[in-house]
C-alpha cells in the first residue's frame, strides 16, 4: 500500500466517525427539544398585553433579567433573538418571541398572547385580527423566472 491510499483510508475513517457522532448528538438534541416543548405546553397561559416594541437584538442588550443571561450557554449570548417589549398589567416586560410568529405580532396594539414563562408561543388579536407579515420581495431571478413563465417560454423553476 502506498501513502496515498493510507491517507485516504484515514480521512474516510475520520469522516465516518464524525458522521456517527453527529447522528447521535442530533438524536439527543431532538429528544431534549421534545421534552422542552412538552414542558412549555404544560406551563402555557393566556395573557392580555399591549405590545410596545419588537426587535431582533442580542441577548445582553435585550433587557432580560440577569438570571436568564447567566443560564444561557456562551454560544447563544451573541446571537440575535426576537425580543418583544410589552406592558402586561402594570409592568413592562421584555419577552422572547417564537421565530414563527414574530413577524405577525402587531406593534402598539393590545393582543392576547399565549405565554410560557418569558417565551411568547402564540398571539391572537384582541380587537380584530392580527396583521399578517408583508410578503418578502422577490429576488431578481425569481421575478425573471415568473415573467418568462407568464409568457409561456420555459418550465417553472423549483
Amino acid at each position: 500500500m502506498n501513502t496515498g491510499t493510507i491517507v485516504l483510508l484515514v480521512i474516510l475513517a475520520v469522516v465516518a466517525i464524525a458522521l456517527v457522532a453527529l447522528y447521535f448528538l442530533g438524536r439527543k438534541a431532538q429528544k431534549k427539544q421534545a421534552e422542552q416543548q412538552q414542558l412549555m405546553e404544560a406551563n402555557k397561559q393566556t395573557v392580555s398585553m399591549l405590545i410596545i416594541d419588537k426587535k431582533r437584538m442580542k441577548l445582553k442588550d435585550s433587557g432580560l433579567p440577569q438570571i436568564v443571561l447567566d443560564e444561557t450557554p456562551k454560544l447563544m449570548r451573541g446571537t440575535k433573538l426576537p425580543i418583544v417589549k410589552a406592558k402586561v398589567g402594570p409592568q413592562i416586560l421584555s419577552l422572547i418571541s417564537d421565530d414563527k410568529i414574530f413577524d405577525s405580532i402587531p406593534v402598539k396594539k393590545e393582543v392576547k398572547a399565549v405565554v410560557s414563562g418569558i417565551y411568547i408561543i402564540d398571539v391572537k388579536g384582541l380587537h380584530g385580527k392580527t396583521e399578517k407579515a408583508p410578503e418578502k420581495k422577490k429576488g431578481f431571478f425569481k421575478r425573471l423566472a415568473a415573467t418568462i413563465q407568464e409568457k409561456g417560454g420555459a418550465k417553472p423553476l423549483k
